[in-house]
């Protein structure tokens, strides 16, 4: 995989979250040791060329909230990805 130090670490992270879980940009950055950088994972996340190999479609925002989504599709993609695990959105 190609990216920044932190970009790797975050994408490394996300491989943790099971199918069918979702977790906030705060709670990966507190997965990661960084509990202030909630910005910088969705920063990571949007610079993710290895969607949805690397499940960034799994994190969403703390109000409960989409967020974003680069890959192919947008966020019309990251909402099917989620519903195809069974997420309740």
């Amino acid at each position: 995989m190609k990216g920044t130090k932190f970009q790797l670490k975050v994408w490394k992270y996300l491989q943790t979250i099971p199918k069918g879980k979702v977790k906030t940009y705060k709670e990966v950055a507190i997965g990661i040791k960084s509990p202030k950088s909630a910005r910088a994972v969705a920063n990571a996340c949007a610079k993710n060329p290895y969607s949805p190999k690397i499940p960034c479609h799994r994190v969403i925002r703390s109000d409960g909230a989409l967020g974003g989504y680069s890959g192919v599709g947008g966020i019309k993609q990251k909402l099917r990805l989620l519903r195809s695990e069974k997420v309740v959105i």
